[in-house]
């Protein structure tokens, strides 16, 4: 599976309840509030380091604190750059973030697991 293959499901999986801001996810931005949890679907697909990056200074994302992407050996990528249209990793104060931590939050690991079974739905061949 390619990165543009892996985005393609995703896009499918995604959900307003796969969505750490559910009130603001819309059909026509289906990966809003998914970078967590799609970025610990990109590890387990694609291996790598999960990085974090602050929004505390982005008045306009500030309300969801984090941003998460992934660095892989040929580099780091952002599967949910799309949901934000101004912003990139690259504007973030960025460092690595430990699985575990990430999965520590309870609401993160129901998305996360909820998000992967349905990923993984689509993976399967239609009988």
């Amino acid at each position: 599976m390619t990165i543009q293959q892996f985005i393609e499901i995703l896009r499918i999986a995604a959900s307003a309840d796969t969505s750490a801001d559910p009130n603001g996810w819309t059909e026509s931005n289906p990966l809003w509030g998914h970078c967590a949890v799609a970025s610990l679907l990109v590890q387990d697909y694609f291996g790598g380091t999960l990085m974090r990056g602050s929004l505390e200074n982005s008045d306009a994302y500030k309300h969801l604190r984090s941003h998460f992407w992934n660095l892989l050996p040929q580099g780091e990528i952002d599967v949910t750059a799309e949901q934000y249209p101004d912003l990139t990793f690259n504007d973030l104060p960025k460092e690595p973030r430990e699985r575990e931590r990430v999965l520590s939050h309870p609401d993160t690991l129901r998305r996360y697991e909820l998000l992967k079974t349905r990923f993984e739905e689509r993976l399967k061949p239609e009988v």
